[in-house]
């Protein structure tokens, strides 16, 4: 016979029948209307399948045949409820933990703004948070998309475009600014003045009138493009715009040692980790002395945290990094080079990139314990202009 329907959820036995009739005992339960299936010759009987329910009314067919059964297998939903409920403390945990993920599941556990740079984030964070999007809020209690980005856009000036998107647990934002005009900042009305002595090798004013000409000696404070305009009874201030570059000589004293100490990394290390209570911190892992002869020590503190506030607990590591040393020896003749390309590297820090280096004497040179000392003259071509705000009495 085929196996009848729902057997899983009503419950199967298989039973194992031996006897001196075990024929006459299968022609009974069949002329009876139990269902058997899967009868299979066994070891001195016959091996059957039958519903749970059928299983109790073999007891009189039995004696009228015999035989006798001894039970090999269960199966069904019947036998899986009473396995459970015989452990029902550890049934009932994986229905609580079922139920925790299911509610841990549909709840919004993380926000992430993208595509803002004049918005603050915490602005954005904050305007979602008016419209109900906030960490551990329940996502079945959150708007449609739609109506949250035009709730969000309303709260936003500056913003051309805002979208919302939820994947999960997680919901991120993203955020078209709109394009504002730069404002330009308010000047007042100046001089343009020389920064130091100089001699002048190029003047542009765009606005102003230009006081000096090229090849012109200039001292600290010279007016070099004046913002006054007209003569003394008819005088207009401007904002003095314009560029003025200059002669200017520079002086170093520059010392080089001859032998230099490099340190590198070799990529060896040992770490040492610690359990961190408070101000205690109890080692954990990583004992023994340290193996480098020269080494340095990075730690990194990581402390447990519950939103934005920090717990006196966590992991401390100390990274032993292993150093190797190695020196390097220089002629006076390159220490007096890498001493030149060290003041010029200054002098285009100082005065800017554009600034041109005509020229260079040096003036006094000499080898003391082991290192190198020069007077060195530097005849630089840089801009020289600085402002001066004008003061109306």
């Amino acid at each position: 016979m085929k196996e009848p329907p729902l057997s899983s959820l009503r419950g199967s036995v298989t039973l194992h029948v031996t006897g001196p009739q075990v024929e006459r005992f299968i022609n009974v339960i069949s002329e009876a209307g139990i269902v058997i299936w899967d009868v299979r010759p066994a070891e001195g009987g016959a091996s059957l399948k039958l519903l749970l329910n059928d299983f109790y009314v073999l007891r009189p067919i039995l004696k009228k045949t015999g035989c006798r059964m001894h039970v090999t297998g269960r199966s069904g939903l019947p036998f899986l409820m009473a396995r459970l409920w015989k452990r029902k403390f550890f049934g009932m945990g994986i229905l609580v933990f079922g139920i925790m993920l299911f509610m841990l599941s549909t709840m919004v556990w993380s926000i992430r703004v993208e595509g803002n740079e004049k918005i603050a984030s915490e602005d954005i964070l904050a305007a979602a948070r008016q419209e109900g999007v906030y960490p551990f809020q329940w996502i079945w209690r959150l708007d449609e998309p739609d109506k949250l980005s035009k709730g969000l856009l309303a709260q936003l000036p500056g913003v051309s475009w805002i979208g919302v998107q939820r994947t999960g647990t997680s919901i991120k934002i993203q955020v078209v600014e709109s394009k504002q005009p730069d404002i330009k900042p308010l000047l007042s009305q100046r001089h343009l003045i020389s920064r130091t002595d100089a001699v002048v090798t190029e003047i542009y004013a765009e606005q102003g009138r230009p006081v000096v000409a090229r090849n012109s000696r200039v001292k600290k404070g010279d007016i070099l493009i004046s913002g006054a305009l007209g003569d003394e009874e008819n005088v207009q201030y401007v904002v003095a715009k314009g560029e003025v570059k200059g002669l200017v000589w520079h002086e170093y004293n520059i010392e080089v040692p001859l032998t230099t100490t490099n340190s590198s990394y070799t990529g060896e290390r040992k770490d040492r980790t610690y359990l961190v209570l408070g101000k205690w911190a109890i080692q954990l892992w990583g004992y023994g002395e340290s193996p480098f002869e020269k080494s340095r020590t990075l730690t990194e503190h990581d402390p447990l945290s519950w939103r934005s506030i920090k717990l006196p607990l966590g992991l401390m590591t100390e990274k032993e990094l292993e150093i190797s040393e190695t020196s390097e020896s220089l002629t006076p003749e390159s220490g007096f080079e890498k001493g030149i390309e060290r003041a010029k590297k200054d002098i285009l820090a100082r005065y800017g990139v554009d600034s041109v280096i005509k020229s260079q004497k040096v003036l006094h040179e000499k080898k003391e314990n082991g290192k190198v000392y020069m007077k060195v003259i530097f005849e630089v071509e840089e801009k020289i202009s600085e402002e001066l705000p004008i003061v109306n009495n």
